[in-house]
């Protein structure tokens, strides 16, 4: 299991200190997929919604509507958007993308999060 605190993470221009950091792994990881699904210059969208089994699951998707209130974080050519109430949940959450046997995609460590379906998709506070 990663430390967070050492775990290498892109800068964001833009965030409130303490928001939310990608991986240069998680940026270049959603790079290839924008690209893949033909939205380049599209911003990714993060967000928490209610729902799942353990009461909140993450969601990210491409949009190129930015909402107003919206936080907007820039991440070496990759735009991010998060909603301030998604921005309450998802404070000093690291995402993260992740190669392995069993696993692999994108991964939300929060640390806020106090208990986690064994999906690794919905948690609660």
């Amino acid at each position: 299991m990663s430390d967070l605190k050492t775990q290498s993470t892109t800068e964001p221009t833009g965030a409130p200190r303490g928001s939310i950091s990608l991986t240069p792994a998680a940026v270049e990881w959603v790079k290839r997929a924008r690209s893949k699904e033909g939205k380049d210059g599209a911003a990714l969208r993060l967000g928490v919604k209610a729902g799942g089994c353990s009461g909140f699951s993450y969601f990210m998707g491409f949009t190129t509507a930015q909402r107003a209130g919206d936080f907007v974080l820039e991440y070496e050519g990759l735009t991010v958007y998060v909603d301030p109430k998604s921005l309450e949940y998802l404070d000093g959450t690291v995402v993260d993308y992740e190669r392995g046997m069993l696993n692999t995609g994108i991964k939300f460590k929060n640390p806020r999060v106090k208990k986690a379906c064994g999906c690794g998709d919905s948690f609660s506070f």
